[in-house]
């Protein structure tokens, strides 16, 4: 199926004056559903979107009023991940053998959850009916690589600007994960740096301390150390370092229903308090 976008994939929400050493980075709040994607699912529009980091950009609407730039994917995780490698594909959801530059096995993979992915987070099958590659490419032309093109140019405009970024990779998260049968809960936030080697300890050390700070609980790199973005970008280009952020979905929307809950401003507010400081922080330490 010929896939034709009626949006642009890739939304940059620039400052008026780009103050503040960071970037970030939302690329699981895209919202617009193409019709034929719909149709050729085997699930409902509310089914598809329990993948959807809901409102995950506006939390971090203050950025660019606060001098960094946001970026966005205005597509969803279930139609095409920029947050994977970008040949990460199961072949089991594939009418054709897939060529050989494909990665068909990973943890990731197995879980569903590749850069096509097969399920929603909710494990439920996306598709009635096997993909042909072809769609694949048209979908990684069309969304996945007009986005990480637009982040690297950020990035390097940035690096030139201040000598250095940090890409604040920005996400939400279900309430509890299901590990071997239990259920586990989750912290209100989980940070990313995959275990202090994206970014500086103190980054991360500061961030958890500021979120501490309005009472929520905290946790480190489990089981959420960080995705491709943080990996690929802090490890490939000199001067970037990578946090993920990763916000329990209770402290500010229901999710069966996909609705903001009236605990959303506040944590907006708090958020735009978040930026500032750790703003702050990163303004101040030395380039190496």
């Amino acid at each position: 199926m010929d896939v034709l976008l009626t949006k642009k994939p890739v939304e940059i929400i620039h400052p008026d004056n780009w103050t503040s050493p960071l970037v970030f980075s939302s690329p699981h709040s895209g919202s617009y559903y193409p019709e034929t994607f719909v149709d050729q699912s085997a699930l409902d529009l509310l089914s598809l979107r329990q993948s959807e980091d809901f409102l995950v950009d506006e939390l971090f609407g203050a950025a660019p009023m606060l001098g960094a730039p946001l970026i966005k994917s205005n597509y969803p995780r279930a139609f095409c991940d920029p947050n994977r490698p970008p040949y990460e594909l199961d072949p089991t959801m594939f009418i054709e053998s897939l060529p050989n530059h494909v990665t068909i096995s990973s943890t990731r993979i197995s879980a569903g959850l590749g850069t096509i992915p097969k399920v929603v987070s909710a494990g439920k099958n996306i598709y009635s009916h096997p993909l042909t590659y072809q769609e694949v490419q048209q979908r990684l032309e069309l969304c996945y690589f007009p986005y990480h093109a637009a982040l690297q140019s950020l990035l390097q405009e940035g690096i030139r600007k201040f000598g250095k970024i940090l890409l604040i990779d920005c996400h939400s998260m279900p309430t509890a994960t299901n590990n071997s049968g239990a259920t586990s809960t989750l912290a209100d936030f989980i940070l990313g740096d995959r275990f202090g080697n994206a970014c500086p300890t103190e980054y991360s050390t500061r961030a958890a301390h500021i979120l501490k700070s309005f009472g929520y609980s905290v946790s480190y790199n489990s089981p959420y150390a960080g995705g491709f973005i943080t990996e690929h970008y802090s490890s490939t280009y000199k001067g970037v370092s990578a946090l993920q952020i990763e916000i329990n979905r209770k402290l500010y929307m229901e999710q069966s229903t996909l609705s903001a809950t009236d605990k959303m401003p506040i944590l907006r507010d708090q958020l735009a308090k978040f930026i500032e400081d750790i703003s702050a922080v990163v303004s101040l330490k030395k380039t190496s």
